[in-house]
Formats: C-alpha cells, structure tokens, sequence
C-alpha cells in the first residue's frame, strides 16, 4: 500500500462505554492516527448489550436486532468523523471493524468468540469496504483469538535495542512485553476497568468513576483483595484471554458473599477493586521485566489513582500514557483495527501465534465490499 493510504478503525469494548473510530494514515516511517471521535452508545443499545453479555441467552429476534444497531451506530459514527475530518468515503482504502463481543470462549470443548455489528450493513451505509471477523481465522488455527492488539504495539511501538511494556486497560487489561529480538508477548492480565465500572453503577448509578473520585474516598480491604486473587485465572499460564463472561458483578457478588464487609462502605469496595486490577496487572509486568518504560493506553490511563498505584507499584519502570508515543491513549484499540484492516488488504499474515497460542500466523479478517 503507498503511504497516504487512509484506514478507519472501529472499535468498542468490554467497557461499553462508546464506539471509538479513528481515521489513520499510512506514512513512510509508520502508521498514524490522523483523527479520531468517539460516540456515546444509545442508552437502549448498551442496556440490551449488557444484558445479553450478563444473561448469557437472548433470542434470535432480539440477536438479529442488536446486530443491525450496533452496526448502524458504527456507520454513523464512521459518517461523522468523515464530516468532521473534512475526508470523503473515497479517500478511505478500508474500514476495520472489531464488532462488540457478547461472547468469547476459547477454552471449550468447540472454541468461538462472537462478535455482532453487521460488517455488510456498516459498507453499504458508508460506502467504504469494511473488514471485520479477525479473530475466527486465529480460532480455527487453535489460537485463542485474543488479544489482538500486541502484534499492532510491536509494529508500531517496538523500539531497536529497547524493552517496552504497552499496558492496555479498558474493561479487560491486558499487556504486550516487547523486547528488542523482535519476539513479542501478550495476554488478558484479567479485570482492568470493568468491575470498577460494575461496581460504581451499581452503587451510585454512574457508568464509571470520573478520576477515581469514589475510590479515592475509600481505602483498601485487605481480606477482600486476598480473596479476589484466589481466582484461578491469574495463576495460568499464557497464552490466555478473559471477559465479561468471567469478571462481570455476579462473580463480584459471589466474591463479596465469602468476605466479611459489613463494616466498610462501599467506597471502600471501589478502592479495593481499584487496587485489585493494579496488582494484578503490575505483577504480571514483573514477571517479564525488572524495569523499563511501561505506557498505558485505554480508559485506565484516565484513572490518576490507578496509574499513581501502577507506578508505586512497579518503582522500576517508568509508567507513561501512549501520547508519549505519539498516539492518544484512548484511540490506540481503534488505530490498531485500522492497522489491521491494511495488513488484510495486503493479505499479510498477522503475527500472533507467540500470543494466541495458534498453530500458526493467518491472515485475519473478511472483507465487505460496498
């Protein structure tokens, strides 16, 4: 592909809380973003996204709906950056679209993940092809089909000669370990934003803890933490991947029933959840590396507290945000599904087996043609 070529990425995740979409260009020296927006999910759209993540079950009526929705409010937003980025649908090569997971289970006796949000629907309403479906082709080589993203942190974020650690925390928070032989590392460290938010809306009502305002009003209860760790998850090796299948406020909700809290607020709940996903991201990071630059991306590097406790708690690296990289935090999922939507034009194999556990690379993603 010539540099200048245009990509769009489309992204949405365990959080729920917006459709992020960027506009990113390939240049000579790399990719980058040029512009980016991010549109509120209908309040309607979320509840029923929610519920269907929660409940585990829907009907095909109401599957086929939610598809059709979630993917006209992606066309709209993709429409909307377009407007304000003064750029025309021709000007784009493609859209990369990651569709909202309601369900991923790659550790099954029949492993798949699905994701809704009709590819077909978002070309023809923005005249753009569209490539959507990249983790299936990483399933069916045996892959766990997440996470994706640490094979975009290498190409773009890799550094000759340096270590680094991109922590990506949105809903779930995951890390890539990219070292300077090339080879990199990735997986789900487990809950990053996601039981926080859980928690915040079931309490106050509020869809996430603006600058940790709430937590910061609590503090930590050491028995609860403990009892949080016990999850088996963070005692397996990778590669691995989580969800909203596993951390959602039912298994909290079972967890705070086998600790005393009686006695604490629950402020001091979000504290402690605050405190949980900083343990066990940061202990997954010393795993990997004594100490070098660690940049955080997603809706976590928005958090002050969380990222003060990363940095206390990894006193030897240095915790940055992705603007440091020249990337804003919050639209760095999004650029990544743009970069892959150009490694799918040029039919390039993506390399993830080294993450996803697959037999192999493939090319990822199907491609809709307006």
């Amino acid at each position: 592909m010539t540099p200048g070529s245009y990509y769009i990425g489309i992204m949405s995740g365990t959080s729920l809380d917006a459709i992020d979409v960027v506009i990113a260009r390939r240049t000579s020296s790399g990719f980058e973003q040029v512009a980016g927006y991010a549109q509120d999910l209908p309040e309607n759209l979320r509840s029923r996204l929610l519920q269907i993540c929660r409940d585990k079950h829907v009907d095909l009526q109401t599957l086929g709906e939610t598809d059709q929705q979630f993917a006209l409010a992606c066309a709209d937003a993709v429409n909307q950056l377009l407007t304000e980025s003064g750029l025309s649908a021709p000007q784009i090569f493609a859209i990369g679209s990651h569709g909202q997971t309601i369900f991923h289970s790659p550790c099954g006796l029949y492993p798949f993940t699905q994701q809704i949000g009709d590819a077909a629907l978002i070309a023809a309403r923005t005249g753009i092809p569209c490539v959507a479906d990249f983790r299936r082709m990483d399933m069916a080589y045996g892959g766990q089909g997440a996470p994706l993203v640490p094979a975009f942190h290498q190409a773009l974020f890799s550094e000759k000669g340096q270590n680094r650690i991109i922590v990506n925390i949105g809903g779930i928070a995951n890390i890539s370990v990219l070292t300077s032989d090339k080879n990199v590392l990735g997986y789900d460290t487990g809950p990053g934003n996601m039981l926080m938010d859980a928690w915040i809306n079931e309490t106050q009502q509020k869809s996430f803890d603006k600058n940790a305002a709430f937590a910061a009003q609590g503090q930590v209860i050491q028995a609860l933490l403990t009892q949080l760790l016990t999850e088996p998850y963070f005692k397996q090796a990778p590669p691995k991947s989580t969800g909203r299948e596993k951390f959602n406020l039912l298994w909290l909700k079972q967890q705070l029933s086998l600790v005393d809290t009686e006695q604490y607020s629950d402020a001091d709940i979000q504290r402690t959840l605050l405190e949980f996903s900083a343990v066990t991201i940061s202990e997954q990071i010393q795993i990997h590396s004594r100490g070098c630059d660690a940049f955080v991306c997603g809706g976590g590097a928005l958090n002050p507290l969380l990222m003060e406790r990363l940095q206390i708690l990894l006193p030897k690296h240095a915790i940055n945000d992705t603007h440091s990289l020249h990337i804003d935090p919050m639209y760095v999922e999004a650029v990544a599904f743009a970069w892959l939507a150009e490694q799918r034009c040029l039919e390039k194999p993506v390399p993830l087996k080294a993450v996803t556990g697959a037999k192999q690379d493939a090319i990822l993603g199907c491609v809709y043609l307006p």
